[in-house]
């Protein structure tokens, strides 16, 4: 990939609501002299999610069952895997989760537990996506596969045309590319999103190649070891893990900004999106099912994108009660707060616009 100017934003128009929303947000925490960080109900949630991953693989290792039931086991483990993801390791690694950030990097570490990598994670998502959202040519997390085409603007090939088919399929991938693949392709990539010729510290090298094995070796080593198992048995186990968690992570990350109602715009002749970059986060980001306690609670911040983006500081614990600040401070101004009320309906969003972008005839306007 050649260089790619990196785009600015007009943070001079339209910041009236950037104050004002901050503002409003900064007063519900110091009114009720509530901390932004994770509370008790943040803490047992984390505990919960450890102990369904952690304790499904333990009961595998000596529970004595039958193939059978460590199979069930394996499904949920990817549930807890996914819900780890979404509930504890995105807000760690966006320093949400505590203000020591210490306990930040700590808990961060249960991301590359479940075989990723942290480290790669906050510069693609943290830094990239964060910054840049929806954006083409910028947004790393608009790039699943060749033949997914998350972006009007990514060149049209014949495959898109059964993208719709096609990309659950692809989601459901997503953590075993991620483990085997992705990391090590993104520390020798050249380019990331707006970021050229980027380098890596020794320190982070060395935590990937550390983390990876760690992974490896109780996932895959130790199983096979302990347990009277076959090679195949053990593959359709691991397996099994990471279909379910990348079919969960897959759909839920992309119902916050591959819908109807989200935009994807594209800069001037200036290189630069002719607006303030809190309202360019309201038009391209979308919100879902927030009535549905459970879950709001199983996937975090994940179906409040638009505080989360707002607000990537504040634990998404907080993110209910925020949200409808958010929302009538966006109304007053005018703004779009792009949500759907249920996640049937933004899943189905998500489906049309995989069709949409899939049609040859379809030109983004």
């Amino acid at each position: 990939m050649g260089k790619i100017e990196k785009v600015t934003f007009n943070n001079k128009q339209s910041r009236e609501f950037n104050a004002e929303v901050k503002k409003r947000v900064n007063d519900y925490f110091e009114s009720r002299g509530i901390s932004k960080h994770a509370n008790a109900q943040m803490v047992f949630k984390t505990v919960i999610l450890l102990s369904v991953f952690f304790g499904a693989y333990l009961l595998i290792l000596f529970g004595g069952l039958s193939l059978g039931v460590m199979w069930f086991l394996t499904f949920v483990m990817g549930i807890g895997m996914a819900g780890i993801g979404f509930s504890v390791s995105h807000d760690a690694l966006h320093g949400a989760y505590s203000s020591n950030k210490n306990i930040n990097k700590i808990i961060g570490y249960s991301f590359d537990l479940m075989g990723a990598n942290g480290y790669i994670w906050k510069i693609t998502h943290n830094v990239v996506h964060h910054t840049y959202t929806n954006i083409h040519g910028h947004d790393e997390d608009l790039e699943v596969a060749e033949f997914i085409r998350l972006s009007p603007h990514t060149e049209y090939k014949w495959i898109h045309k059964f993208q719709h088919i096609l990309a659950f399929f692809a989601y459901s991938f997503a953590t075993l590319f991620w483990v085997f693949i992705k990391d090590y392709r993104y520390f020798f990539k050249e380019n990331l999103g707006p970021y050229e010729n980027k380098s890596h510290p020794i320190s982070e090298w060395i935590t990937l190649i550390i983390t990876k094995l760690f992974y490896y070796s109780y996932i895959l080593v130790i199983p096979y070891l302990l347990l009277d198992i076959t090679i195949l048995q053990l593959i359709t186990g691991f397996v099994t893990l990471h279909l379910t968690a990348g079919i969960i992570l897959g759909v839920v990350f992309q119902l916050a900004h591959v819908v109807e109602e989200t935009d994807h715009p594209t800069p001037n002749e200036e290189n630069m999106i002719d607006e303030h970059w809190a309202i360019h986060e309201m038009m391209t980001t979308n919100n879902f099912a927030r009535k549905n306690k459970l879950l709001s609670w199983y996937i975090g911040g994940l179906n409040y994108q638009i505080e989360h983006h707002l607000f990537p500081k504040v634990c998404s614990i907080h993110y209910p009660e925020i949200s409808p600040i958010v929302e009538e401070t966006a109304k007053e101004f005018g703004i779009p707060y792009n949500h759907h009320e249920t996640f049937r309906q933004a899943v189905s969003s998500h489906y049309r616009t995989l069709k949409k972008f899939g049609d040859p005839d379809f030109v983004y306007a």
